[in-house]
């Protein structure tokens, strides 16, 4: 309906527009035609004299269609010839005496037709009056027949846009619909319903299509909850079961052995750290992944930040006598979380220190690219197979070869999540008994470092 108001109101003012330019333009070609007749008489005045204009009327002819006086200086009508259509009663509404040295328009209506007599009315020199007219009604009758016409065509326009603009909205509104169809049938239940799009480049089915990749995504993300879901119900299962056998062995045995109490207690605490362990890491990647994440950015040298994290585990690469090396330049900074990518590079190297045997070799490197930064941690290890690789950054995976290592399976999930979340990219590669390489990457500095 406002599709069709609006195309009734433009074909209007359209419309409108069209005939007062047509008016406008039949009324000056009018004034033209009277401004010459009244020039040519004074011209015939100024050569002949009253006789002169009598001979230009007597040239029209009969009927004729210009109204012409000419009145002396003292107002007494010397020439007088009327149009075949002349009201003779609207004459006094003509006064010669208030005619002054320049054109003068008059525009006398008469009552008797509904026309109108337009009056080019000019004084002369010697005091004389020279007037012409013609009337309207040629022009009114073109006008009259515009109307006429225009009336005519504006109900099959009318008829025919509001036709069209039904079709058209009927057939914009089909999409919605089925839009709407399939969000009800969602809400109802069926959440594997899609909306039926064609393979066009309307607007309507690249929505239609956006939606189904968002239903598509959403589906992925809730069989993704569903999996790391029973992944977390199996992998509580072993700590609970721990701790609730460390007390039952501890309540059994407590009279003839007092130190289980103790024992039992040890072990109870270092489950629970385990499960608190897992769960602020599970929180941790589910705040990266959405988003939620707060991070503290500041400008961080990577060089200092990989000696520190270095420092750090030196005990335990000593401990597995393994060669380490670090590589970075001190103009290399990132703008990062520092708290978030010293757990980052530590997760990276705690793995690459589980997985390289006595006499291996650890490498850290940062350096600078034209895109950003990047931060390399490769080890000559185990190295791992194309299925492993598949499912490293998967939520409590373990790889076969993990299985005899501690772990919680989240530390390579908390890395993607984390560099993620820096607007960052990681990426792995590895061979089979040669070792793994970790390649993160970050956006350059938003402003100079200070």
């Amino acid at each position: 309906m406002w599709y069709a108001g609006l195309y009734l109101l433009c074909t209007l003012v359209l419309s409108g527009l069209t005939y007062v330019l047509l008016a406008s333009s039949l009324q000056q070609r009018d004034h033209q035609h009277i401004v010459m007749e009244l020039h040519e008489m004074v011209k015939l005045y100024a050569r002949s004299g009253v006789a002169g204009v009598q001979h230009g009327v007597d040239s029209y002819g009969q009927p004729s269609y210009f109204f012409v006086r000419l009145t002396g200086a003292d107002r007494a009508p010397l020439v007088l010839s009327l149009p075949a259509s002349w009201i003779p009663s609207t004459l006094h509404a003509l006064d010669p005496g208030r005619v002054p040295a320049t054109v003068v328009w008059d525009d006398i209506a008469t009552p008797e037709d509904g026309n109108r007599l337009e009056v080019a009315s000019l004084r002369l020199a010697d005091g004389a009056v020279i007037q012409v007219g013609a009337m309207t009604q040629g022009r009114t009758d073109v006008l009259k027949r515009f109307r006429a016409s225009f009336a005519l065509v504006l109900l099959p326009m009318l008829a025919l846009g509001a036709t069209g603009v039904a079709a058209l909205a009927v057939r914009t509104m089909r999409p919605l619909q089925s839009l709407i169809r399939t969000v009800q049938s969602i809400v109802a239940g069926a959440l594997d319903t899609r909306v039926a799009t064609h393979q066009t480049a309307s607007e309507w089915d690249e929505l239609g299509r956006l939606f189904n990749t968002m239903l598509d995504q959403i589906a992925v993300l809730i069989q993704g909850m569903h999996d790391a879901l029973d992944n977390v119900a199996h992998e509580l299962r072993t700590p609970v079961a721990r701790l609730r056998a460390s007390a039952e062995v501890a309540l059994e045995q407590a009279e003839a052995h007092p130190t289980l109490y103790r024992e039992a207690l040890a072990d109870c605490l270092e489950e629970s750290e385990r499960l608190l362990t897992m769960l602020r890491t599970l929180m941790d990647i589910s705040e990266a992944e959405t988003g939620m994440m707060p991070l503290a950015l500041e400008p961080v040298q990577l060089s200092a930040l990989l000696t520190e994290v270095v420092d750090l585990y030196r005990y335990v690469i000593d401990e597995h006598q393994l060669d380490i090396s670090t590589t970075a330049p001190p103009t290399v900074w990132v703008s990062a979380d520092s708290t978030r990518l010293r757990q980052v590079i530590a997760n990276l190297l705690d793995n690459a220190i589980k997985y390289t045997p006595p006499a291996g070799q650890i490498t850290l490197t940062a350096f600078q690219e034209p895109t950003g930064v990047a931060v390399v941690v490769e080890d000559t290890g185990r190295g791992m197979t194309p299925d492993e690789l598949s499912h490293i950054w998967d939520r409590l995976y373990r790889g076969d070869k993990s299985r005899s290592q501690r772990g919680l399976g989240l530390g390579l999930s908390l890395v993607k999540a984390v560099v993620q979340a820096h607007h960052g990219a990681v990426a792995v590669s590895s061979t089979p008994g040669r070792g793994s390489r970790f390649t993160v990457r970050f956006p350059k500095l938003p402003s100079p470092r200070p």
